[in-house]
């Protein structure tokens, strides 16, 4: 607990100096009430009563470290509510699993998520990015300020023509950082430093008048004292670049202009594009991860940070009025992941594919790789084969599988050229015609998302339908397509398709490329106790005629499966389904497994296929 006096830094604002600066907010419509912006130990609540404060209604926090909220379990005794940043709910709701699951041997990731709460706390809400919203009589708004962390919000508050702004760890100081380390989100990595001059860039822009950070100083002019961190920041950056970052230029002009209304986002980890009306709106190709200068170690989802910093310059540049729409061309995270947070704060409608939208729209029912870890669902579903019409431009929606078998390619007029929009089907590496000094383009599968042997030959014909002028892909430089390069597509999508005949035994059993001849709907699923759960069981039959089976469940000790076997009869190189239900028991448990033993006539495959099943 501080022996030091709360400091009034603004009406009815006051500093308690604590594990770190919690700053106490008195409500201007509940007298008595107030609101936290972080709460070290807890020891603001031994200055309520010297301040006049019954009470504290609500707790927001910028970050997730321990010197931020050690005390919230206080707090939450208190009736405090708990607000956090999205990007880091995981770690303040379910930080057991974070201690649980996170690598300590050979260890190379440097986040300081070890530097999180000990135990997990009641989280009442996480606060809304980029918006304005009344915390027990206090309006605070939302601006994402990652570098220190990457989830690291700043709450912006008015307050007698005054515009402060809680930074959390940011800014220390005019020029300084209260942490280098922090900020070193991968090993010998600098992510983190290049998102503090970005979040210094962007916070300057929201002309505050007072910075008060969670460690450090008062800052009464915040221009001065985020340029200088800005510059400074810039040159650190540097010093550990073999070439310079151009990131101050990349913010205020992150696109290129491929034609008079296409632009290409040069700042997104994945190719996103923006097709520009007449009407001053715009529709989205794609939106993962805007403004990306460097991810941290980890898939989890305080290590992925979405946000919209390149919105300013397409509206200031481009005249830009209204986002209409976002399509996705395939649901990896790196596609969608900013998308929720379009269509909340900007009021964008996602478009999405009929193939692909219920992979996003039910991210657990498929063992798929790179999913966003909440569903996604969309407003509008564009039926494959079909043109939809935006304004002035008709787009046609054509299946594209291969890189992913849930994928989509769009066909549109823009400006006299023919642009197919391919997500990530080929690597493009090579010359004009695919090959160039050694390098060639290569076709980008992965057996995880469901790729067929002949899908890039049934690309190769899609492109010579279409006959595009410019092919934009999801990761590489658009293609200005040059006589030869369709004919080389079609090569390679026939060297594909025979390889893998020579290699896989295809010629003895009918089967997908990752030799998976059953699989398993929802692959996850959360359950109480005693309530059962249906799986839905797909057997291809690998042989050319019909052909007997059996299926048997696997489920841990207790557990029962009321049907036992499943005896069966496929029909010859077809594709059966078959409903097995199981109900789980004992207390609750984290991802507990249950496997499906598949035999296909003499093909005895084991426990071929499993579900992860989540007890409550």
């Amino acid at each position: 607990m501080s022996s030091t006096a709360p400091r009034l830094v603004a009406d009815g604002v006051w500093q308690i100096a604590d594990t770190c600066h919690v700053y106490l907010i008195a409500s201007t419509t509940d007298p008595g009430s107030a609101v936290c912006i972080d709460f070290g130990s807890g020891a603001v609540l031994e200055h309520l009563a010297q301040l006049g404060i019954e009470r504290i209604s609500d707790v927001l926090m910028t970050h997730h470290h321990r010197d931020q909220g050690q005390g919230l379990p206080r707090a939450v005794e208190h009736g405090a509510r708990i607000h956090v940043p999205p990007v880091e709910v995981d770690l303040f709701a379910n930080v057991d699993e974070m201690w649980q699951m996170r690598q300590l041997d050979n260890d190379y990731n440097l986040r300081e998520d070890r530097f999180s709460l000990l135990e997990s706390v009641p989280v009442h809400a996480t606060v809304p990015e980029y918006r304005t919203a009344d915390f027990g009589g206090v309006a605070l708004r939302t601006v994402p300020t990652p570098g220190h962390t990457p989830g690291s919000v700043t709450y912006l508050l008015e307050r007698d023509d005054e515009r402060l702004a809680f930074t959390g760890d940011l800014i220390y100081a005019p020029g300084k950082v209260w942490s280098l380390a922090a900020p070193q989100w991968n090993y010998t990595g600098h992510e983190g430093a290049g998102s503090v001059v970005l979040s210094a860039m962007l916070l300057d822009r929201e002309a505050c008048t007072m910075l008060l950070p969670s460690h450090g100083v008062v800052m009464h002019d915040p221009h001065d004292a985020l340029e200088r961190l800005r510059e400074t920041m810039m040159r650190y950056v540097d010093s550990r670049r073999s070439f310079p970052w151009r990131m101050p230029e990349q913010l205020d002009d992150p696109f290129v202009q491929l034609t008079e209304h296409l632009l290409l986002n040069r700042s997104s980890m994945s190719c996103s594009y923006v097709l520009l009306s007449s009407t001053g709106e715009a529709l989205f190709i794609d939106y993962g991860y805007d403004m990306f200068v460097g991810g941290a170690w980890g898939n989890d989802r305080a290590s992925r940070r979405p946000w919209l910093a390149s919105l300013p310059a397409l509206r200031e540049r481009y005249g830009v009025t209204r986002i209409t729409a976002a399509l996705p061309t395939h649901y990896h995270d790196d596609h969608i992941a900013g998308m929720p947070l379009l269509r909340d704060v900007e009021g964008t409608q996602i478009w999405a594919p009929a193939n692909v939208a219920p992979i996003m729209a039910d991210p657990w029912k498929h063992d798929l790789p790179c999913q966003w870890y909440d569903p996604v669902p969309a407003d509008r579903i564009l039926p494959i084969g079909e043109a939809v019409q935006w304004n002035e431009y008709r787009i046609m929606v054509h299946e594209l599988p291969g890189h992913t078998l849930y994928a989509a390619a769009f066909e549109v007029d823009v400006d006299g050229v023919t642009v197919l929009f391919t997500g990530d089907q080929q690597e493009g590496l090579g010359g004009q015609d695919g090959r160039h000094d050694g390098r060639r383009d290569i076709m980008n599968y992965q057996y995880r998302n469901r790729f067929r042997t002949g899908d890039y030959a049934r690309s190769a014909q899609l492109y010579r339908r279409v006959a595009p002028g410019l092919m934009a892909s999801g990761h590489w430089e658009p293609r200005w397509v040059e006589p030869g390069y369709l004919d080389y597509l079609a090569d390679e999508g026939d060297f594909v398709q025979s390889i893998h005949e020579e290699l896989l035994p295809l010629d003895e059993l009918a089967m997908d490329a990752d030799t998976q001849f059953a699989r398993v709907s929802p692959y996850r699923a959360r359950v109480t106790a005693g309530s059962p759960l249906d799986i839905v069981v797909a057997v291809r039959n690998p042989f050319d005629r019909e052909t007997a089976g059996r299926l048997e469940l696997a489920t841990p000790l207790g557990w029962l499966a009321p049907d036992g076997p499943v005896d069966m009869v496929l029909p010859p190189g077809d594709v059966s389904e078959f409903v097995m239900r199981v109900i789980p028991a004992g207390p609750p448990a984290r991802r507990r497994r249950v496997a499906v033993d598949v035999t296909i006539g003499s093909l005895a495959l084991g426990q071929h296929a499993h579900v992860i099943i989540d007890v409550e």
